[in-house]
């Protein structure tokens, strides 16, 4: 493919052999565009971007100044097998934002979906699989492997354990420190957070019904108070309301394998 001649490139940019500019991108000053890097039609590069290594871009996405794409994982265990960063479409990527591509032991792959928004210093670790939809406040950070789904917002200076699953909707409060999975639609707050409840807000913006909200709000409770195990509680609330989609969402989350235990209550 190569350069489309009707991309607009600054004569400062750096466009090395090989790389490939979709039509109608614009790639500012200084930029630095690696030989294996491949960026969709219409996508923008302010100035000072650099984007490196096996780096997919999708279409119509903005990227600012100082932001650092594909360099080599912040893992010792990586030894320099070809990995790859994917970023899909209509995304915002701030001021001095990192991506970094997967690694050969996590499966290669770090991938990014549609429509999101990383503010300023926003970090994204290798093996990170994040969805569409997402927020990510100034200086949030994820760790290698974390899970991120569809409409989850971080807030300021929050930071990820490796490994963690954040469930679609959820909302993670500014400087909190998320050590475990949290439940889809689920709100956590403090340093090292705790689940404070459930993103209300964010489902009401979505047009999640009154009944099912209501369903979910009990269903929450018979979860994390009671007798027996989180488990246990997880079954019986996931029988009691059955036909309720966000309470079997959470269900199936918490059923589900992963490597890390739950944010849960204080």
């Amino acid at each position: 493919m190569g350069i489309h001649p009707g991309a607009v490139i600054h004569p400062t940019a750096v466009i090395e052999d090989g790389a490939e500019i979709g039509e109608g991108c614009r790639i500012g000053a200084y930029c630095v565009i690696g030989p294996e890097v491949a960026i969709g039609a219409r996508s923008v590069l302010h100035s000072h971007v650099v984007a490196v290594g096996r780096t997919r871009i999708g279409e119509e996405n903005q990227i600012f100044p100082f932001t650092s794409i594909g360099h080599i994982p912040q893992d010792l265990k990586f030894h320099g097998e070809s990995v790859e960063l994917i970023i899909g479409s209509r995304n915002r990527i701030r001021e001095h934002v990192t991506m970094n591509p997967g690694t050969g032991a996590g499966g290669g792959v770090t991938r990014v979906g549609d429509d999101n928004l990383f503010m300023m210093a926003v970090h994204v670790a290798h093996d990170c699989v994040i969805g569409s939809n997402v927020i990510m406040a100034n200086n949030a950070t994820l760790g290698g492997h974390v899970i991120v789904e569809d409409h989850v917002v971080l807030g300021g200076l929050a930071a990820v354990h490796q490994f963690v699953r954040l469930g679609r909707g959820s909302m993670i409060g500014g400087l909190a420190g998320v050590v475990a999975d949290v439940i889809p639609y689920g709100s956590v707050a403090g340093e090292r957070a705790h689940l404070a409840g459930l993103n209300l807000v964010g489902l009401k913006r979505r047009g999640a019904g009154r009944s099912d909200i209501n369903g979910l709000r009990a269903a929450f409770v018979e979860m994390f108070e009671g007798e027996g195990t989180l488990q246990e509680r997880v079954a019986r609330a996931g029988e009691k309301h059955a036909g309720n989609p966000l309470v079997a969402e959470i269900v199936h989350f918490i059923t589900a394998e992963s490597s890390r235990s739950f944010t849960v209550p204080a």
